[in-house]
């Protein structure tokens, strides 16, 4: 079937468990909210996020033309045979957007709380863009320390995965088999095969217990 006879989505997602510079870009024939829903599954601790989409006849070549244009500027792919860039949302956005100002059925929308905004101009996605990391900024929690749950030097977590039990050696370290690891480091040595995703990056405290709850639960619980 020739994909420019029907209109498809080109579109770049995000992940909270990735680092701020990473994005996944490719391409659906249906609804992006449905292919972000069908990429959450275990090997990937958070669900993805639409950061923005392009709606066109052509989204298979305009894709393949965004892949092409980051490829340039560096090698910039996590992995040579998949979607995922290191690269930040808004130059990737950058790039959509100037390949949808060369196509006359061009439909882009940038997500503002997980609804999409059309766009009108560049000056109207700087402002929506500009809001967005405004968000992110007053959302974002300093990095873990087990002090944040009170726990102290000595005491025992479980990596729940393996029900493994290990040390807290530090206030952001950890100790198992006399070597010391943040619990990122531990997670990406010692989860599963089948449960590691395509980034090799992960939240350390969602893999963690202590009692019967995650560390992140905990740090929540003491937030309230």
């Amino acid at each position: 079937m020739n994909n420019e006879n029907h209109e498809g989505y080109v579109y770049i997602l995000t992940n909270p468990s990735f680092r701020e510079d990473w994005v996944k870009i490719g391409k659906s024939s249906r609804p992006v909210d449905v292919r972000s829903k069908e990429l959450d599954n275990t090997a990937v601790p958070l669900p993805f996020e639409i950061y923005a989409t392009l709606k066109t006849a052509k989204f298979d070549k305009v894709e393949k033309q965004i892949h092409k244009q980051i490829d340039r500027l560096t090698d910039l792919r996590i992995r040579q045979n998949r979607e995922f860039f290191n690269i930040a949302p808004s130059v990737a956005l950058d790039i959509m957007r100037d390949i949808a100002n060369l196509l006359d059925d061009s439909e882009l929308a940038v997500y503002v709380d997980g609804k999409p905004v059309i766009s009108k101009s560049k000056e109207e996605d700087k402002k929506i863009e500009a809001d967005n990391k405004e968000k992110e900024r007053r959302a974002q929690k300093p990095p873990f320390k087990f002090h944040m749950i009170g726990l102290k030097v000595g005491d025992t977590i479980v990596f729940d995965e393996l029900n493994l039990p290990v040390t807290v050696a530090s206030d952001d370290k950890v100790e198992y088999q006399d070597r010391l690891w943040s619990l990122s480091a531990f997670t990406r040595e010692f989860l599963p095969e089948d449960k590691q995703n395509a980034s090799g990056s992960y939240r350390g405290p969602n893999y963690f217990s202590y009692e019967g709850e995650t560390l992140n639960e905990l740090r929540k619980e003491n937030n309230k």
